[in-house]
């Protein structure tokens, strides 16, 4: 069984292009280039400078002895936290801003949560001299303060979206609108692994090179490619989708999918798309989504803003209903104390969005042989008041 995307634009029963008509053209061409452009030698030249000069890649794949100590197995952290702007998002964004300037795009749009892939998208923005607008829902924007600064810095425009649960998959909504305003001379980056068929596929590819580097990181220091387990949270899916992909096809390789649980899987303020999800269609694809019986989108919760989206990737999905991956519900509480306790063993402050992945040791035992490596997808700067909130600091 596959676990990457077939020429038609599905992960198994998931995924697909469903989009009005005056989209079309703009998936279309994008549909038909993306993985032209991506094989061509200057292209992969200059994604591969900028991601080494710009983002400071490789990042480092970390041994955390403390923590590993304390839960009695191998914990390594991929160190995305350490890319320029502070997560795994700047990966995408690159790899996007170049291929929309193939394409002969003037004007970017974006949709944003936690604020990370907006600040990602006008970092480039600015590295290429292109307008920038981001969505970001109303209450993201109290949220996320200080990467709303930062976008507006980069020279960003942000446009809060004030509908719905005002978070970000009403963003979503608004840049899809806008795309469909703008159809020619706009690219609209997206950052998840979610949306219409190209870009899972296409965000999951610029992410590879996550799992890339750490086939090649754990050779040198285990003598071995292959982790037992790889452990990445699960909002729509992209560090998850880099973490995972070189060893997707690889069954010795165990994929642990980290989601939000909120206040509890079943109190009505989750996020636990897995659990509480049923197939159904949001943003162009075709996945698992939170929904009531009549199929009315149900509001997410998570204390994390860039996991509080109602729906999964479809290549997630798909790793759901074939058990290729184990997905695990975290609540805010326990990702909360994880993130805290990361920062005290390891002196590394967690997003709260990765805080869920590191969450998991609680409950589930590892062998002390096992090698866990964990998608450290973002550092908690964003997230300060958050945590100051929390624990009262």
């Amino acid at each position: 069984m596959s676990y990457h995307v077939n020429e038609k634009g599905y992960y198994g029963n998931f995924g697909g292009a469903f989009i009005p008509e005056m989209l079309y053209p703009n998936v279309e061409e994008l549909r038909q280039n993306y993985l032209k452009v991506m094989a061509e030698s200057d292209f992969k030249k200059e994604f591969n400078h900028l991601l080494k000069d710009y983002v400071g890649r490789p990042t480092p794949l970390y041994f955390a002895k403390r923590l590993s100590e304390k839960y009695n197995t191998k914990i390594y952290l991929k160190r995305e936290d350490l890319c320029h702007t502070g997560a795994h998002k700047i990966n995408n964004t690159i790899g996007q801003i170049l291929m929309a300037k193939r394409l002969k795009k003037t004007r970017i749009i974006a949709e944003t949560g936690a604020g990370q892939h907006g600040v990602a998208t006008a970092t480039v923005c600015a590295l290429a001299g292109l307008e920038c607008i981001v969505y970001m829902g109303e209450i993201d924007i109290e949220r996320q303060a200080p990467n709303v600064a930062r976008m507006k810095m980069l020279g960003a425009e942000v446009r809060p979206a004030l509908s719905g649960s005002r978070t970000l998959k009403d963003a979503t909504n608004e840049a899809i609108r806008d795309w469909i305003n703008n159809p020619v001379d706009t690219h609209y980056i997206i950052g998840s692994a979610v949306g219409p068929h190209p870009y899972p596929d296409m965000v999951a590819r610029f992410q590879s090179v996550v799992s890339e580097e750490t086939k090649w990181q754990l050779k040198e220091v285990e003598g071995r490619e292959n982790p037992d387990y790889i452990v990445a949270c699960v909002g729509g899916g992209s560090n998850a989708a880099g973490a995972y992909y070189h060893y997707l096809n690889d069954p010795d390789v165990k994929l642990i999918a980290v989601e939000a649980a909120g206040k509890g899987v079943h109190t009505g303020e989750s996020a636990a798309t897995s659990v509480l999800g049923k197939q159904g269609i949001i943003h162009g694809s075709k996945t698992l989504l939170m929904q009531t019986n009549d199929g009315q989108i149900t509001e997410p919760y998570s204390i994390s803003a860039g996991l509080d989206y109602p729906g999964v990737g479809p290549m997630h999905a798909h790793l759901y209903e074939t058990k290729r991956a184990e997905f695990i519900a975290v609540t805010d509480d326990e990702a909360m104390t994880a993130g805290l306790e990361l920062s005290q063993l390891e002196g590394i402050i967690p997003a709260v969005e990765t805080a869920h992945a590191l969450a998991i040791f609680e409950d589930k035992k590892f062998k002390p042989e096992d090698v866990v490596v964990i998608s450290l997808s973002g550092r908690g700067d964003k997230d300060l008041n958050t945590y100051i909130d929390y624990f009262k600091l």
